[in-house]
């Protein structure tokens, strides 16, 4: 044992013998070390003077227990150490990889034979250095040892006598059942295996390294650095000093209490040491020592650490100042570590006042509500994790005892001890027991079991329960007892599920996933369940780290097999639903794996599957097989499977052949004799069965196997035995030399002709097959092999002798205990089922670890739960999953992991107390504190943010990296830390090597002398020294890269196992640099991910990454100075040239074009000073091949700023195959500031390819920024105004609800009410505005009934119209008479509409129709209020039009008498003096109050969520989106839900139900009503699955809704029956509802048309956070936005401000200009200019010039700008045949221009007529010149649109050439044809129906006169008929009698059969 201060103790009297054996653990990182890992890096000089203090026994020079071993060399200086490095390398590769202290051992040994002065002969010196080596050696070898030897001068031979040490008294704690040895109880000492010394971590504090011959003095190893003493490390120091021992941690807490008191109150030095040794007893001398030097600092740095508050803290730090200046000192270090700056205080400080603040709201609630959440109602104490981890891991034995079979002896030899157990005689099979015969399966079932006659006794048994229940099941059976058949018995029962009448099966309605721990059993389940499954069409494909699959792949796959951790990473994804929403069947292999170090995963994603049965209440089959386990029971609860029907737990008698074991404990102290003993034994018992039985021997690393076999030959020969193995005349040894020749491997060659083969991965396939089949058929008697054999092939033997129980374990850089799994696997080849009655196992380890094994391979080791372990990284992936958004949700998802099921069974192991769970709540108070424990700590390292009053968890972006990339806390918070924008290629590699994930990695001795060759050979330079772990890292990782081979075994694991975690690591590094917006360490994170994944660097040719080019050419091609650009301008006959290679240039050309290469366009329009908005188009430039580039291609697009310093915006971009000869348009986004910078970079990079991007500089010379805002308009603090102030009784009347007006209203009254001015009021939605309208409707009413005063009211929405005319006609129209009218879009009825009318409501579109005729038209010249509703969607997508008609009617005003009042309403906007100026509002009549300013204030809130696949982020968002309306809308508010589509309201609701469900079981959460009242609406619903989600207090409303069902719904929330009402986001204008709360989930809708998916327009947003919050009746409304992370800042900044709206007016001039010119307004070019001057574009010309496209603001940049633009627009009106220009100057309309302008039609659509339609166009060309029109256009095509249609298309009378699924006209059409046809389209589909059919009418109108004008009669007549067609919906052809009504076609068919009948017959 190591002491604190790394000096020798004693083991003597420690352990209490009984318990030997116990202490199985390797190495763990101890705690204190893990603390300090964040301070290992810090800046160039200190990192480089910093050592990681992590030093393991075997790799320190000072190990004490070397130096008991009598006579270990130390080098002295610093060429001899040289010169001994290079020695333990040499003979390391002698013996092939073995722990450092038998190498060390042996070097002693030759080191004795070189420098003995007995032996002058190098002959014997050579036989002696090969009997210490075991091998014989080359005399170049000999040399080597003897000319390293010379340099070795310091050497002292004074070893001790050369016996060897054996323990004789040594035992193993084994209850023998007939209790034949009574003398283990005698044994008083315990054998010292130092090779669990050398796995031991020596104990270092951070100044505590004696580096070797560093000169450091002994004392400065017990200095104690203060910030590591906390409250617990007393506790810590006392369990690691008695870690063999293992107390627990009670023993450890009294013990720690005690001590602390004799150090607190012992009086002087000398009676503290003397009590101490009374308590802690001699041989703790060193932590006495250590305690003693450290005594002030460990009481009172203690007794601060557990002061309650901080008033107590205040008074020992006082008393320790009043004590004297050591006290003082003590607390001057604690305050310089803790010292912050002042300017970092006030920070601080300001930041908790804060968050306090808003802490207390969030207890007493925004609006005084009681906090209901209570979480932390006390102060919860911190646990401390890795204490109550097990720190042995998989080799943990938490029984005392182990019970062996009867009949099991034992045999003491001469350096070691066997135990013998006998194998179980197999059961007789029960009456009424029989095995199943295949025949008797169901037929469709037997396929899958071809070639086998019946199953086992185990698969009968479990065989009616798999096949033909649903029931979860729990098998444990030993290895060998066919336990995959009963997987596929249960596989088999799901497939029969999806079983169709015809025999034929449905693959596409679910999924199977199979988890096996290991790639190598992956790959072997694959192929078996393949072949297996192949009659029934199934596919079965691996996903694990070596093999991912495209959502494609994993969408057509049926199963996958997978390993624990990449299904982790699969299900952690949030909304993946693709792979987990389909599974209904999850096979566990080996569920054992719970109690080992990976059993955290195992239980996270069993625990995850369980709660989503629980949430979606949808059923997921769990099935676990294992070995055979004494708590099965546990297990079997923890899977939720029925004690009664689905465990079966075998024992080892069952097994296919019983098993008789030996196990072999080595007693030999010394490590070298140890090892040499180890290769005796195992010849001795292959000799004992030589000639008899066949062997395989399991060795653990591949050059071992050759080695081991040909040692067991070479001593066979001298001990002439040889012919046991082969007798001289059989055939078997001619075989065998015939076969030698064929081998390709030297050392199978040497041994196979004596009867010996060895196996392992490195021999190529044919000998591997060669040796598989010899053994197989008995001709190879002896066969060598690694753990391969085991796992990948079925070869078994009559003996399995595993030889040595310790492997390189990279993870923990030591050597560690095989782990149970392969011990369970190698024994399981123990016995050939055909031959053998009972086969044998042999299993040789140290005799400490007897045991262990004795328990594990008998049942008598529980499995235990390691989840503590891993808690903090599995919640931070719950969290970031979404399915734990606070601690009592933690706290449950705790119940359902394995931990809790142990817990309530062995609390004590657990660290509580054995009777802690007498009291109720004890281990539910264990779970929270668990919960705290590990959510604290993830907030300290910044992965989540963690409200410790309210609980509530809220995810970081660091914490989404660490769950998608599977990295601890540990190493994020090493990256947060030391991350810099400045840091360059090696402090990159530096920052990668500290990760934690290698924190276990150590530099030993035996490698200096290779990684001093690597270093010369790697690229990028490595400053530290080779004695740092960190330059190991490194070095490995650059050695991966350029491919370079590497011969130590302990060093070649270790490069797999960091360059297994490099890519992941480098990407998360890419993800946080891309997060932090550090434009170059991005570039090079990025760029070192993709080095990494391609095995290049990248400065050699992008070409190395396509296969198939000779290593040759590609050199040449590096030699040569040519810019990468260069190549794409060379034939293929010219880089044939080049690399003087013809033949090869035809293949380079073409992989030069296939790699991905973009060409880069973008168009800038600033928006305000501060933002620009960016279009850029992406052009592919590079030809596509699938075995290439797959499905799609991931780019990075990066907007960086001048210096390539800052990113200001990035986004992922996929390039899809499909969409390869197609522009894409990116639109975002990105800030500006003055002074404008001369241009910013825009980069595209590839995410997979090397040397693949493109850089786009926008330069800003050009770029003028707008005008300056106005300040807004303030509110003032006005007495409200009282209802009275009308002055009309009648007017009053209509406002009897309210006492008096808003503040907006009441500023605004005067200038609405009593005055005539125009005016524009721009507040927030919601401030109460369409009351100030009403004002001037009643001002406008005052005047008198006499005068003709029309009203128009304009909403730019179909939707808001209805609403307004349906609350107008009962305000206006029933109480002040006034005849209400709505338009209708129909020109007749509209006219006499007009006419009648007094209050005139429209949309837009319907009145410019109406009044483009206004000259003739007087009723449109006597509008006396003009009032336009939502004025800022001027700058949406319709705001052309309602810039028309405002513009229309100023001037109409302006050209008669009567005077027109405009009065506009709008949000708040910013440059609102333009739109008020426009519409002629003097600064009197503009109100433009800030976005603040609302009757109920409202809280805003945005959540980002970084998901880039729409429909996964969808999600993702439901979870946050119910946990919102949980915290959120307390008490029963209201929320609203507003989503994208009508599809994500249905689930959404869903959603929404599911987790309500879940949270209460019995009343359903957001029900505010009783059921029974609900029922009679609920039954009067059409929709079934609003019927359900209504049940739950869930509504949603979305535009296919039947009126009945939206009416109801609204009610039902208006009456606050129901709690939640989710809508689409198409409806936020037109339903009145408001809310406590609303939720916007997602701000992005698919836009089917470019196929991306666009942001909603900033005005809906707006428009749905206007319903957050009811007047009257809130204090305030909260609004929740969760949108795409990279557009939260968008958002954030037009949301909370004011935003500008521009004009698009130049876009759509062509139809204004035809109409105006028809209703002559314009008759010439001037006339055009001056038509433009009206509008709002005009105005803003000069205000933002470039967002125009203007160069400047001058006249003459602005005069010529108009001209052009009014040249353009006539031009291309002439080429349409709409205008002639006559002189140049003058326009006259054409027939062409009227019938466009007439029927309200694009001017395009009739030149698309009149150009396709011909004398001889027949119904379908006529049907598709129809859908052909413009206005078809903005037809929506939705995601996943496409199939529905093709489908459509299927069933249409007319086909379609090639379709275009995604095209509008298409779409178009075939709704067309699918009316004619009477058929029936449902959803989304049945209103786009309409919409086309509606548009038809007038499009048909408009062809007839185009048809007329050609005088093409039968054409015309055609095109009448189509009309009729659509207004009846049937085709011309059909009968008649379909267009009376009920008629259906069955009964018109019917009456045409029965021709001349009466009626009733029929």
């Amino acid at each position: 044992m190591a002491g604190d201060s790394g000096e020798a103790e004693s083991l003597h009297g420690k352990i209490d013998p009984k318990n030997f054996g116990d202490r199985v653990s390797r190495s763990t990182l101890p705690e204190k070390l893990q603390k300090r890992k964040g301070e290992r890096f810090v800046s160039d000089s200190t990192m480089q003077n910093t050592k990681k203090y992590r030093i393991q026994g075997e790799s320190s020079v000072l190990n004490w227990m070397e130096a008991e071993e009598g006579g270990v060399y130390k080098p002295k200086t610093k060429e001899t150490k040289l010169a001994y490095e290079a020695m333990l390398s040499l003979i390391q590769q002698q013996l092939c990889g073995q722990p450092l202290n038998i190498v060390r051992a042996a070097s002693d040994e030759i080191l004795a034979v070189l420098k003995g002065d007995n032996m002058i002969d190098s002959d014997k010196k050579k036989m002696e250095i090969e009997k210490v080596l075991n091998e014989r050696i080359s005399n170049q070898v000999f040399d080597k040892f003897v000319s390293i030897g010379r340099f070795i001068i310091d050497y002292q031979c004074d070893r001790g006598d050369d016996e060897v040490l054996y323990d004789v008294d040594v035992g193993v704690a084994v209850d023998f059942e007939d209790n034949e040895d009574e003398e283990e109880s005698d044994f008083d000492e315990v054998p010292d295996d130092d090779e669990e010394d050398d796995d031991d971590y020596l104990q270092l504090e951070a100044n505590d390294v004696a580096g070797m011959g560093s000169g450091i003095d002994a004392d400065e190893g017990m200095t104690l650095n203060v910030r590591n003493i906390d409250a617990y490390w007393l506790q810590r120091k006392i369990s690691e000093a008695y870690e063999q021992q293992q107390i627990d941690l009670r023993q450890s807490q009294k013990l720690a209490e005690d001590v602390f008191k004799i150090l607190a109150e012992g009086g002087d030095d000398r009676e503290v040491e003397t009590n101490l040794l009374v308590h802690l007893q001699y041989e703790k001398f060193n932590l006495i020592q250590y305690l003693m030097r450290n005594r002030l600092k460990v009481v009172w740095c203690t007794l601060l650490a557990r002061a309650e508050d901080q008033e107590k803290r205040i008074k020992i730090e006082q008393e320790m100042l009043e004590l004297g200046p050591e006290h003082a000192a003590i607390l001057e270090q604690l305050h310089a570590t803790t010292r912050e700056t002042t300017k970092e205080r006030q920070k601080n400080l300001e930041k908790s006042l804060r968050e306090e603040a808003r802490q207390v709201k969030d207890m007493t609630g925004a609006d005084g509500e009681d906090h209901d959440n209570g979480w932390l109602m006390s102060q919860r104490p911190l646990l401390d994790l890795d204490t109550l981890a097990f720190p042995q891991g998989g080799l943990l034995m938490a029984n005392e005892n182990c019970e062996v079979p009867a009949g099991t002896y034992r045999n003491r030899m001469k350096g070691y001890e066997e135990v013998h157990v006998p194998a179980l005689k197999p059961k007789l099979l029960a009456p009424g027991e029989n095995l199943v015969h295949i025949s008797s399966f169901p037929e469709w079932a037997q396929p899958a079991f071809t070639g086998m006659p019946q199953l086992n006794r185990v698969q009968s048994k479990v065989y009616e329960t798999a096949l033909f229940s649903p029931e979860n099941i729990l098998l444990c059976a030993p290895t060998g007892a066919g336990k995959t058949n009963v997987a596929m018995l249960t596989i088999l029962h799901q497939i029969g599920l999806n079983r169709k009448e015809d025999g034929s099966f449905s693959h596409n309605n679910y999924k199977i996933v199979y988890v096996a721990p290991m790639k190598a059993l992956v790959a072997e389940v694959v192929d078996n369940l393949s072949k297996r499954l192949e009659p029934y069409g199934v596919t079965v494909k691996e996903l694990s780290g070596d093999q991912s699959l495209t959502r494609q792949q994993i969408e057509e796959t049926q199963i996958i097999v997978t390993t624990p951790e990449k299904w982790d990473i699969i299900t952690r994804k949030s909304g993946d639903r693709t792979c987990t929403q389909l599974v209904k069947l999850l096979i566990i292999d080996e569920i054992h794996l719970l109690h080992d170090n990976r059993g955290p995963v195992l239980e996270s994603i069993i625990a995850r599957t369980i709660r989503q049965i629980e949430t979606t209440k949808e059923h997921i089959r769990l099935v676990g097989l294992s070995a055979t386990l004494p708590n099965f029971e546990d297990v079997a609860e923890f899977l939720r499977v029925d004690l009664n029907k689905g465990v079966f737990h075998f024992d080892n008698s069952y097994r296919p052949v019983p098993l008789a074991q030996q196990y072999i404990g080595i007693t030999v102290k010394k490590p070298l004799q140890r090892f040499q003993l180890m290769n005796d034994v195992c010849y001795e018992k292959v000799i004992s069965v030589a000639g008899k039985q066949q062997v395989l021997i399991f060795v653990h690393s591949r050059k071992e196997t050759s080695r081991t076999a040909r040692a067991i030959r070479d001593t066979a020969l001298a001990n002439d035995t040889l012919g046991k193995f082969l007798k001289d005349e059989s055939f078997t040894r001619e075989i065998l030399q015939s076969h030698t020749d064929l081998v390709k491997s030297n050392d199978l060659k040497d041994l196979l002709s004596y009867g010996f083969a060895i196996h392992h991965a490195g021999l190529v396939r044919t000998d591997r097959q060669l040796v598989e089949e010899l053994f197989a058929h008995g001709h190879v008697q002896v066969l060598v092999s690694t753990e391969t054999l085991a796992w990948g092939v079925n070869l078994p033997a009559h003996t399995v002798i595993i030889k040595g129980t310790q492997i390189y374990n990279p993870e923990k850089g030591a050597w560690t205990e095989l782990s149970p799994l392969d011990i369970m696997q190698m024994l399981g080849r123990a016995g050939r089922p055909q031959y053998d009655t009972y086969g044998e196992g042999i299993l040789i380890t140290g005799h400490s670890e007897l045991k262990y094994y004795l328990s594990l391979m008998n049942q008598q080791l529980p499995i235990e739960s390691q989840f503590i372990s891993k808690l903090p990284d599995q919640l931070n992936a719950e969290i970031a999953l979404g399915t734990v958004q606070n601690a009592k949700e933690a706290c449950k998802w705790i119940l359902y992991t394995y931990l809790y099921v142990r817990m309530v069974r062995n609390p004590s192991l657990y660290g509580l107390a054995a009777n802690g769970l007498k009291t109720e709540d004890a281990l539910e108070q264990r779970c929270a504190d668990l919960v705290h424990s590990a959510a604290a700590l993830l907030d300290k390292n910044n992965l989540i943010k963690y409200d410790k009053k309210s609980g509530y968890f809220q995810v970081t972006d660091l914490g989404r990296i660490a769950s998608c990339y599977y990295i601890t806390h540990g190493t994020i918070s090493t990256y947060n830390e030391h991350l810099k924008p400045t840091m360059g290629d090696i402090e990159l590699c530096r920052l990668f090597s500290l990760s934690e994930e290698f924190k276990c990695v150590t530099v030993r001795q035996d490698e200096r002398m290779e990684l001093a060759k690597l270093l010369d050979r790697v690229p990028i330079a490595i400053k530290e020294s080779l004695e740092e772990p960190s330059a190991k890292i490194n070095v490995l990782l650059q050695a991966y890269i350029s491919q370079l081979k590497l011969e130590g075994l302990s060093l070649a694991a270790d490069m797999v196992y960091i360059t297994q975690s490099a890519a992941r690591l480098m990407r998360a590094l890419f993800e946080i640099v891309l997060k932090r917006g550090w434009a170059l360490l991005a570039e090079k994170a990025l760029k070192w991910c993709k080095m990494i994944s391609k095995r290049m660097w990248s400065v050699q040719t992008p070409l190395r990454q396509f296969h198939g080019i000779p290593n040759e050419i590609l050199m040449r091609l590096e030699k040569k100075d040519l810019a990468w650009d260069q190549y794409y301008d060379l034939s293929s006959q010219e880089l044939g040239e080049l690399i003087r290679f013809p033949k090869e240039g035809r293949i380079l050309h073409k992989f030069i074009h296939q790699f991905p290469k973009l060409n880069l366009a973008a168009h800038v329009q600033p928006i305000t000073r501060s933002v620009l908005r960016v279009e850029l188009t992406i052009t592919p430039d590079f030809q596509w091949d699938d075995t290439v580039h797959g499905y799609v291609e991931p780019f990075w697009v990066i907007v960086e700023d001048n210096d390539r310093e800052r990113i200001l915006h990035h986004e992922y971009f996929m390039l899809k195959k499909q969409y390869i000869d197609e522009d894409h348009t990116l639109s975002f986004t990105v800030p500006i500031y003055e002074p404008l910078p001369p241009q910013y970079f825009i980069r595209v990079v590839s995410d997979r390819w090397i040397g693949s991007q493109t850089v786009l500089p926008v330069s800003f010379w050009h770029l003028i920024f707008p005008e300056m805002y106005p300040p807004p308009t303030e509110l003032l603090d006005l007495q409200p105004l009282p209802v009275t102030a009308l002055r009309n009784p009648v007017y009053e009347a209509l406002y009897r609800d309210f006492k008096h007006f808003n503040p907006v209203q009441t500023q605004v009254f005067t200038v609405f009410y009593n005055s005539d001015d125009n005016v524009l009021a721009a507040a927030p939605t919601g401030s109460g505005k369409t009351i100030c309208a009403e004002f001037s409707i009643l001002r406008n009413h005052r005047k008198g009934p006499d005068s003709i005063l029309r009203a128009v009211y304009i909403a730019p929405l179909e939707a808001l119209a209805k609403e307004r005319y349906s609350d107008w006609k009962k305000k206006f129209g029933d109480s002040l008479g006034m005849r209400v009218v709505k338009l209708t879009g129909e020109k007749a009825t509209d006219i006499k509409l007009l006419e009648k009318g007094q209050l005139i409501v429209s949309t837009p579109e319907k009145w410019d129709a109406l009044s483009r005729r206004w000259k003739q038209r007087k009723h449109v010249q006597q509008v006396s209020l003009f009032i336009v509703d939502e004025l800022h969607l001027i700058g949406g997508q319709g705001g052309a039009v309602l810039e028309v008609i405002v513009s229309r009617m100023r001037y109409i005003s302006s050209q008669v008498e009567n005077n027109i009042r405009i009065v506009a309403l709008s949000t708040s906007l910013a440059n609102a003096k333009d739109l008020g100026g426009w519409i002629g509002a003097t600064s009197h009549g503009i109100f433009n109050f800030p976005p603040r300013v609302r009757p109920v204030p409202l809280e805003i809130h945005f959540q980002g969520v970084d998901i880039v696949n729409f429909e996964a982020r969808m999600q993702a968002m439901t979870k946050p989106t119910y946990t919102a309306i949980v915290q959120h809308a307390r008490n029963g508010k209201p929320a609203i839900v507003y989503v994208p589509t009508r599809k994500h309201a249905c689930l959404a609701a869903v959603d929404l139900m599911a987790y309500s469900s879940m949270d209460s079981k019995d009343t359903p959460v957001f029900l505010l009503n009783c059921g029974t009242q609900l029922e009679p609406f609920v039954e009067r619903i059409n929709e079934p699955v609003l019927k359900e989600t209504l049940k739950y207090g869930v509504g949603y409303l979305h535009e296919s809704l039947s009126g009945t069902d939206q009416d109801i719904v609204k009610t039902l929330f208006e009456t606050g029956w129901i709690q939640v009402c989710v809508m689409s986001s198409k409806i936020c204008w037109g339903v009145g509802l408001s809310a406590h709360l609303v939720v916007v989930m997602g701000t992005q809708y698919h836009d089917g048309r470019e196929n991306v998916h666009s942001d909603y327009p900033v005005s809906n947003l707006l428009q749905m956070m206007g319903h957050a919050g009811r007047p009257l009746v809130d204090r305030s409304g909260k609004c929740i936005i969760l949108c795409h992370e990279p557009r939260k800042d968008y958002y954030k900044k037009f949301l909370c401000e004011a935003f500008p709206v521009e004009s698009h007016l130049q876009h759509y001039l062509h139809d204004n200009f035809n109409s105006e010119m028809v209703a002559g307004v314009i008759q010439n070019k001037q006339d055009a200019i001056d038509y433009l001057t009206w509008t709002f574009m005009y105005r803003r010309l000069t205000q933002n010039p470039n967002y125009y496209n203007l160069q400047g603001v001058s006249h003459r940049h602005i005069s010529d700008h108009l001209s052009e633009l009014v040249e353009h627009t006539i031009s291309d009106l002439e080429s349409s045949n709409c205008v002639t220009v006559v002189d140049d100057v003058f326009l006259s309309p054409l027939n062409h221009g009227r019938i466009a302008s007439f029927f309200y039609i694009s001017y395009m659509t009739i030149e698309r007529f009149s150009s396709s339609l011909t004398s001889t166009t027949k119904l379908k060309g006529l049907l598709e010149i129809l859908a052909s029109a413009t206005e078809y256009e903005q037809l929506p095509i939705r995601l996943c649109e496409e199939e529905l249609i093709r489908r459509l298309i299927n069933h249409q009378r007319f086909s379609f050439g090639n379709p275009k699924y995604a095209d509008p006209h298409v779409k178009a059409n075939v709704l067309l044809q699918a009316h004619f046809s009477r058929q029936t389209v449902g959803g989304n589909l049945a209103s786009d129906q309409q919409e086309v059919i509606l548009s038809a009418s007038r499009l048909l109108q408009a062809m007839v006169d185009v048809i007329s004008s050609n005088g093409w009669l039968n054409l015309a007549l055609l095109a009448m008929e189509v009309s009729q067609m659509i207004t009846q919906g049937m085709w011309g052809h059909d009968s008649e009698l379909l267009q009376l009504p009920h008629f259906t076609r069955e009964l018109a068919k019917k009456c045409q059969e029965n021709h001349g009948k009466k009626i009733e017959s029929v």
